[in-house]
């Protein structure tokens, strides 16, 4: 029997993935740097220079040409919400390893949070790279299991019906 490419591909272990994102800063740090690959660009003008403000528990960027104020999270789909960075990280890591998907109350147990937490979670990690109206792109090598790309095409279906 042949070795199968998918199911051998190396992957990123709970404590690989626990000593890259295990804190709230180390998930600001890596969305920063997924979200601004070249440094701060305000998203009103378009200005490289900002002023960092420390506030509350996130960093606040407040661009010195036209003074708006963004955080890292705003226009995500981390917005709005009091989950910490480390929950919603654990739980896009969580979804993605799971080979036969991941049921909310599975989920819960794993996070810690309550069920409409969790719920809103899943929900939000779902939907958001099927809304066609995304302001976002993927960028670099994105793999995606067969697995994966049939339980999307069931739940299309299923919604459809």
């Amino acid at each position: 029997m042949s070795m199968h490419r998918v199911q051998f591909q190396p992957g990123l272990s709970l404590p690989d993935f626990l000593a890259q994102f295990g804190s709230e800063a180390q998930c600001e740090r890596a969305l920063e740097q997924a979200r601004w690959p070249e440094g701060f660009r305000c998203p009103e003008c378009g200005d490289a220079h900002a002023y960092v403000l420390q506030g509350g528990s996130r960093k606040i960027f407040q661009c010195r040409g036209c003074r708006k104020q963004t955080s890292v999270i705003a226009g995500t789909l981390f917005q709005s919400t009091h989950v910490p960075l480390t929950v919603w990280f654990l739980a896009i890591y969580l979804i993605n390893q799971a080979k036969t998907g991941l049921s909310t109350l599975a989920l819960k147990r794993h996070l810690g949070v309550s069920y409409p937490t969790t719920r809103m979670i899943r929900d939000k990690l779902i939907r958001t790279p099927s809304e066609p109206d995304s302001n976002y792109t993927f960028q670099g090598n994105l793999r995606s299991t067969s697995a994966s790309k049939k339980s999307v095409q069931s739940r299309k279906q299923a919604r459809d019906a």
